[in-house]
Formats: C-alpha cells, structure tokens, sequence
C-alpha cells in the first residue's frame, strides 16, 4: 500500500512541476495590445453551459499571470462566475489586427488592494462611479486570434488545468 501512495504523491509532484514550467506568462507585445484595445470581450458560461458574452472598457492587465475587469454592470456574467468560474477574454489591435485570447478562472474582490486597484481603473478611464467589484482572472491558457495561420495557436498553457 505505502508503494501506491508515493506512486500517487511522485504523479501529483509531477504534474505541479509540468505546471510551473508551462507557467503562463503575459509578454510584452500581449500588454502592447491590450493598451490598444478599448473593448475587451468576455465569455462565460452558465453551470449547465449556457453561453454569455459581453463587451468590457473596463479592464486591464494585473500582473504577468492575471487580468482584472472592474464589475459595474456584469449582472449575468458575474451570476455566471459564481457557479462557474472559468472565462474567455479576447483582445485585439484594430490597427494591426494582432489579437490573442486568454482563458481562466476568476475570483471575485469586494475589498482590498486588488479592488483598490480596480476602483483606481475605473477612475483613470473616467467612470463616473466605482466599481461593485473587480474580477481578477487567473489566466491559465493563451491563444492567438490573429488573422492567418496562427489563428487558434496555442502560445502559453498548462495542458491540465
């Protein structure tokens, strides 16, 4: 039986270690697109896969792994996000066309640093009112959406998430 277990624990060790090193990660030229874009386009999906999809002007890129939308009027989708958290978010560059989709899972903050962070957003991109709160993405896969023989690439991505 003690065999089983170490059997078990080496395939879990060995699953987290492919995780780190296919850790996904937002480059540069990802960031340079989301600063180009002004509407962002969100997918969700009902607990029974009911399909969801609205325009967002209110997010940003919170660090290298995370994005964040600041909720002022997600009504189905962040119902959505409470029995099913996983998200699409694709962006594009309409001079260039560059484009890329992200998938996740989300947490959403009513308090603290990172909904500090979205209320400041908000500000910057001059809402005339908070934010109910900030969906903060963790960003497990990445494809391209570009235009041409890319198109649907995987560039970043754990294979089991």
């Amino acid at each position: 039986m003690e065999e089983k277990k170490e059997s078990h624990f080496g395939r879990v060790a060995e699953l987290e270690e492919k995780k780190k090193e296919e850790e996904v990660r937002i480059t540069e030229e990802m960031e340079e697109v989301f600063a180009k874009t002004h509407n962002w386009v969100i997918a969700t999906a009902t607990a029974e896969g009911i399909p969801n999809v609205v325009p967002m002007s209110y997010a940003k890129v919170l660090s290298k792994n995370q994005l964040i939308l600041g909720d002022f009027y997600l009504n189905k989708t962040k119902t959505n996000l409470l029995t099913n958290p996983h998200i699409a978010v694709s962006v594009w560059d309409p001079d260039t066309k560059r484009g890329y989709q992200f998938k996740g899972t989300t947490r959403i903050e009513t308090s603290g640093a990172i909904f500090d962070e979205a209320v400041a957003m908000a500000e910057q991109k001059g809402a005339k009112a908070a934010p109910k709160s900030a969906v903060v993405i963790a960003v497990r896969e990445i494809y391209v959406i570009t235009p041409g023989a890319d198109a649907g690439k995987k560039v970043a991505g754990a294979a089991v998430w």
